[in-house]
């Protein structure tokens, strides 16, 4: 069973001593320069939500809502500044015209970290993420110059997003040899919807010390009984984004699969008397590795929704059926590694072993 208290029920940061709420407040809908965010009122209000709760993680970047998240994050954290974690992040483009403003590299690294200062107006960054990784630059320009704006007191920490297991493990292992600064926090996709991740990226993240925050927990909305059929989609151009339903269709749940898991969902919900969205929460709270689920409402009534997973309790069978609606399918070498034949090929047959 899973049950967590409140906000203030704060947990450490991967290998870090930084101490953080459960529950972490997504603001890339902070700005309605995208077309669906809140605007400042509404902003506002679920911000003192979740402070006024005794929340202490806030999430932002550079580029969401073209530059506005950040601003509207930073007036808002201005006067309770000492009590928060900020994390940012860089690698995204922000001015499409220009090739060198997006990408991995040092140049856009300290142009961004730049950026996001002023945006923020504040005089550190608490926790700096790597967005995505861009297949081009090396891995020691990244972990260097990361670990040159921890030593400038620019960034307290350094996390990274949506990169293949073995070049975070990489990363990591280079910081670790050259006594640079560590990753502490991983931050990645993780839901119902999305569990391929548990092949690789969680377990990395627990063997090499980063806390792992699951984005889009509620899988876009999937998760809550917001779409479907007539929703299903496989759009997958580069302007699909231009809507909230496009940015779900282009991660690729919108699916019949997902419908069957949000079903799923919707039946546990229903038992305990509790929103689907707490539920789909409440799952990714009850993994090892997660340190602090992501939230990214544009209301405060879906905030204050959210919020309540910290007080849903899943029994072992409910999480055995949620499980069982989603699991992933195997992948080698675990599959093959796994079965019973390999094992004994690898261990003998001694009843003493632990094989697992």
């Amino acid at each position: 069973m899973t049950s967590t208290t409140s906000l203030t029920h704060h947990r450490l940061l991967g290998r870090s001593g930084l101490r953080v709420s459960p529950l972490s407040l997504g603001t890339m809908t902070f700005g309605s320069d995208w077309g669906w965010g809140a605007d400042d009122a509404e902003a506002q209000r679920i911000f003192d939500a979740y402070v006024d709760r005794g929340g202490n993680f806030i999430d932002t970047s550079v580029n969401y809502t073209n530059g506005a998240s950040e601003k509207i994050l930073g007036r808002f954290a201005k006067a309770r500044r000492d009590q928060l974690v900020l994390a940012t992040k860089y690698t995204m483009a922000r001015d499409p015209a220009n090739i060198n403003s997006g990408g991995n590299h040092r140049y856009n690294l300290v142009r961004s970290v730049e950026t996001s200062l002023r945006q923020l107006d504040t005089d550190r960054i608490d926790l700096l993420y790597v967005h995505a990784w861009d297949f081009t630059t090396r891995p020691d320009e990244v972990m260097r110059g990361l670990d040159d704006l921890v030593r400038s007191g620019k960034v307290l920490y350094l996390g990274v997003c949506n990169t293949p297991a073995w070049r975070v493990a990489e990363l990591q292992t280079l910081a670790d040899l050259r006594g640079w600064s560590p990753l502490v926090a991983l931050q990645i996709e993780y839901s119902l919807v999305e569990r391929t991740v548990e092949h690789e990226l969680l377990p990395m993240a627990q063997a090499m010390g980063l806390g792992v925050l699951p984005w889009s927990p509620l899988g876009g909305g999937i998760l809550t009984g917001k779409y479907s059929r007539a929703d299903l989609s496989d759009e997958n151009g580069a302007d699909v984004a231009s809507d909230r339903k496009g940015v779900i269709a282009s991660t690729g749940h919108l699916n019949q699969r997902s419908l069957d898991i949000a079903d799923v969902v919707g039946s546990v919900a229903d038992e305990l008397g509790v929103s689907r969205s707490q539920v789909a929460i409440a799952w990714t709270l009850a993994h090892p590795a997660v340190v602090s689920p992501i939230l990214g409402a544009r209301t405060l009534a879906q905030a204050e929704d959210n919020l309540g997973a910290l007080d849903v309790v899943l029994g072992d069978e409910h999480l055995a059926r949620l499980n069982a609606a989603s699991a992933p399918a195997p992948i080698f070498p675990d599959r093959f590694i796994g079965r019973p034949m390999a094992q004994q090929l690898i261990f003998g047959t001694s009843p003493l072993v632990d094989r697992r």
